[in-house]
């Protein structure tokens, strides 16, 4: 039976009448296959979309990494700025978004990598999709090309990192003293792993083995504008230097003049740093090991303004409004599940502009409503993709309040 695909989920699968989930299918589609429960498998396209196209990569067809090369950049693009409107548009909020910016194929400068043992030898890789078999990536094109480089490497460790029965993970950022490495789910280290580790890991500026350091022959730092931070181990990072810059590009755009920022999910200084080019910072994190990295980088830098830092559970512990009124625009950039409490308090704060950066719609959509509602004006919103071919979405918003 021929079934015609409507639209894109949220997961970028196509999606028919039923509803039926259809992976790797575009809209307008007429596609064949075999449901079982709410999924097709066996999926033949009977009438390709105008969009279709040949995926770029050779390891699209068994690798999970990746679910959108088989559409054209322009329609990737057109649908993340439509998820964006369509959110907002359910929360009776209506705004142009503006045109999406995607990073460059080849710039994902973290990733993580999973190894196995095998009869002969070992696999490192990305899982494939909705499946546990690990796909060797060695020409992948969203990883950036230092990592690439270190997957025979990583062969080799797998060797002697991973039990018969588990996999090994691999956390790899590029920093600029070469590959922070932070491997999880290893075996524990004893003495003759220890004594074989050196000849592995030489090619890595920092190694980590289940949280414990092993090696640093170099401190692996990041540029947060003109700073330098060295981030712990596995800390979060923006995906892509291009990526960063649009976000922190837009983040500034959205504080304007503003001389007395407060950063909330500061992380370890993302857009505390810029922000400080000409603003006093307060950063307020959860976690004291991004606070401490964030410190450092302020006591070896020069020519920013003050910064000051605070640890606080911001989902418990908001800032309330009588304390915003200490400054004059907010950064926030909470995870995917949103900061509900801590926007309820900005809500209610007379601070005059918002930057708002988000990684979820659904949660963005949700919080912008709650700042629209108490007076604030969202003026404008840019989509930001530099998770290139998947269906994950970024913004960053600007709020004002007269």
């Amino acid at each position: 039976m021929d079934i015609k695909i409507t639209r894109l989920g949220h997961l970028g699968d196509g999606i028919a009448e039923g509803p039926l989930f259809a992976p790797r299918t575009l809209p307008g589609e007429v596609v064949s296959g075999t449901p079982k429960g709410d999924r097709l498998t066996d999926i033949r396209i009977v009438t390709p979309s105008e969009h279709r196209v040949k995926a770029p990569c050779a390891h699209y067809n068994a690798c999970g990494g990746c679910a959108l090369q088989h559409a054209s950049d322009d329609f990737v693009a057109g649908w993340k700025r439509q998820v964006i409107q369509t959110a907002l548009a359910a929360q009776d909020l209506s705004v142009t978004a503006e045109p999406t910016l995607t990073s460059p194929a080849g710039t994902r400068r973290r990733g993580t990598l999973h190894g196995k043992r095998t009869k002969k030898g070992a696999l490192v890789g990305f899982h494939a999709r909705a499946a546990e078999t690990i796909t060797p990536v060695p020409n992948c094109m969203l990883l950036d090309p230092v990592i690439l480089a270190a997957i025979p490497t990583l062969e080799n460790l797998t060797r002697i990192a991973a039990s018969r029965a588990a996999e090994v993970a691999y956390h790899l950022t590029v920093s600029d003293a070469g590959l922070d490495l932070a491997i999880e789910n290893a075996k524990p280290l004893d003495a003759s792993i220890r004594q074989e580790l050196p000849s592995y890991v030489a090619a890595f500026a920092r190694v980590t083995w289940n949280g414990e350091s092993v090696l640093q022959a170099a401190a692996p730092g990041v540029r947060f504008g003109t700073a330098r931070v060295v981030p712990p181990p596995g800390a979060f990072l923006q995906a892509t230097p291009e990526g960063e810059t649009a976000l922190v590009r837009a983040a500034m755009d959205a504080i304007g003049p503003a001389t007395r920022v407060i950063d909330l999910f500061s992380g370890c200084g993302t857009f505390t740093f810029p922000a400080a080019a000409q603003a006093a910072v307060h950063a307020m994190e959860s976690e004291q090991t991004l606070l401490d990295a964030l410190d450092h980088g302020v006591r070896h830098n020069q020519g920013l303004k003050p910064i000051t830092t605070e640890r606080r559970d911001l989902f418990r512990n908001p800032v309330l409004p009588e304390d915003l009124t200490k400054f004059d625009a907010a950064i926030i950039d909470p995870p995917r599940a949103g900061a509900e409490a801590q926007v309820a308090e900005l809500a209610q704060s007379s601070i005059p502009r918002i930057a708002f950066v988000s990684c979820n719609p659904v949660t963005f959509a949700r919080e912008a409503a709650t700042l629209v509602q108490a007076g604030y004006t969202l003026n404008w919103v840019r989509v930001i993709d530099q998770f290139r071919w998947s269906p994950h979405i970024e913004t960053v918003a600007s709020f004002s309040k007269d």
